[in-house]
């Protein structure tokens, strides 16, 4: 095993890894941004270096800092958590270069996966359903629109380096096709380098499933159950469930057996998601994510299987500790991503300092989270601030002990998408798991009138508690930053 390990991330996921280290006797080093500098992942270490300045490009993304601050330190692994350097093939390459393993897959494999058109003609090598669409990227708006023509409108037009759905375009005729292509190459080469796009037919209402995969370097590789990550908006998720709603014995054999046979066609190891749409009883291949996923935790909390751990050993030589026979599901777990964005603004960012802060708890809930009374958030990197996971027996059960640590869930200072989650832990659809990837859209007025009631009793319990519990400068303090957002909430109504 390791004796000390770099962590090449910041906020929850660091501690995330360096929590699982501690557990496993490994010593931990931290890295940060001058933006970071107060941050709760820089305490928790065992040692802490600033390798640059706030912007991700000089700090997060700067490859040769990393690997000087392992090297200084005597580190002989790498975890890069996910975003920022996970799925770059380039850490990789240094890692290797210096010695130093990267708690990961190989490069090669984060390099073939990393383009969607190269993963998707590897996925029919494979034998995997694809989506009907291109092979390769598009030269042409004439050779877009033939596509376009063959396989059928709706079609989606998608960057081929790309992530998080930058660029996306969903187009449903000739004339639209011609501005998403054109627009789509704009945003792809500005925001990838790399202005290649595909087209590949769109599925009017799919479910987003995928698959936890894990891989040794002894050929061993199995599938850690399934997710449904159906909830988004702007192709981003928002909140995850474990096992999907609609999965049988059956299903899960065959899409699990399906994300099997692609990681083992590949040679993967280390933990990896292999993603799916489903559609009309039928499954296809949409991506893989070569790094761990933001919502792991429901999958460890249905299956007791500690996935990072996992990643540590298997990193270290170790073989997987599970065989696929010991992987069992067992309840039902649920994760609400809870992001410093105003939800009643189109999810737009709203960074700043926290002024109060009380996280939730009681049996069957966890928090990751990174954030404090007094933090402030900085404005350069990803908006969500924690997750918040409930488990319990069964989904309905799940659903409400989820609605209860809303409740008791308190950030002021910043507006977050806490009410966006109480108002879905009340939707009657949601609750009936009628889930697709447009369920925000498509439900967009009842979840909105939804957060405006769930706003006004947030503030009606501020003013319950002003006499009770809390001191008054602080109550009044808290009062008055609900009472401001029920005045934006009021502009809104009018």
């Amino acid at each position: 095993m390791f004796s000390k390990v770099l962590v090449a991330n910041r906020g929850e996921i660091a501690i995330r890894v360096m929590r699982a280290c501690k557990e496993l006797k490994i010593d931990t080093v931290a890295v940060y941004s001058e933006a970071d500098k107060y941050a709760l992942f820089t305490r928790f270490a065992d040692e802490a270096y600033c390798i640059g300045k706030s912007s991700p490009s000089q700090s997060y993304l700067n490859i040769d800092n990393i690997i000087e601050v392992a090297e200084k330190t005597g580190a002989n692994a790498i975890h890069p958590g996910y975003g920022f350097l996970a799925e770059n093939p380039e850490l990789g390459k240094e890692c290797e270069k210096h010695n130093i393993k990267i708690v990961g897959p190989n490069y090669k494999v984060v390099e073939s996966m990393g383009d969607k058109i190269t993963g998707k003609q590897i996925m029919r090598e494979a034998g995997i359903p694809v989506i009907p669409g291109t092979d390769k990227g598009i030269t042409s708006i004439e050779e877009g629109i033939d596509i376009a023509e063959a396989i059928g409108y709706p079609v989606i037009v998608k960057a081929s380096a790309g992530g998080g759905g930058i660029g996306m375009s969903t187009v449903y005729s000739r004339e639209e096709l011609v501005n998403a292509i054109e627009s789509t190459q704009n945003i792809a080469g500005s925001a990838f380098g790399d202005s290649t796009v595909f087209i590949e037919k769109y599925l009017e209402e799919p479910r987003h499933i995928e698959f936890q995969v894990m891989g040794d370097e002894h050929g061993n590789i199995i599938h850690v159950a399934d997710r449904e990550c159906s909830i988004q908006r702007r192709h981003q998720k928002l909140i995850e469930e474990s096992p999907s709603p609609i999965m049988t014995e059956l299903l899960r054999d065959k899409m699990g057996n399906a994300a099997v046979k692609a990681a083992e066609y590949i040679n993967y190891t280390n933990a990896g998601t292999v993603e799916f749409l489903y559609a009309n009883d039928e499954f296809y291949f949409l991506e893989m994510n070569t790094r761990i996923q933001v919502e792991h935790p429901i999958t460890e909390m249905v299956t007791s299987v500690d996935l990072v751990q996992e990643q540590l050993k298997i990193a270290a030589g170790q073989e997987l500790t599970y065989n696929q026979d010991e992987i069992t599901v067992q309840g039902h777990a649920i994760e609400c991503r809870i992001n410093a964005e105003d939800p009643l603004a189109n999810f737009t960012p709203n960074p700043g300092k926290i002024t109060s802060y009380r996280s939730p708890g009681g049996f069957g809930i966890r928090v990751d989270s990174a954030i404090y009374n007094n933090y402030s958030i900085p404005q350069f990197y990803d908006s969500m601030i924690s997750k918040l996971i409930a488990y319990d027996r069964t989904r309905e059960s799940a659903i409400n002990r989820m609605e209860r640590a809303l409740q008791e869930y308190i950030i002021i200072g910043v507006k977050t998408t806490l009410p966006f989650h109480k108002s879905m832990m009340r939707n009657k659809n949601f609750r009936a798991a009628k889930l697709h990837t447009h369920f925000i859209d498509e439900n967009a007025d009842e979840v909105r009138e939804e957060m405006l009631n769930v706003i006004a009793e947030d503030k009606e319990m501020m003013d319950r508690m002003k006499a009770t519990f809390l001191p008054g400068k602080r109550v009044a303090a808290i009062s008055a930053a609900v009472g401001s957002y029920m005045q934006t909430v009021q502009r809104q109504k009018d």
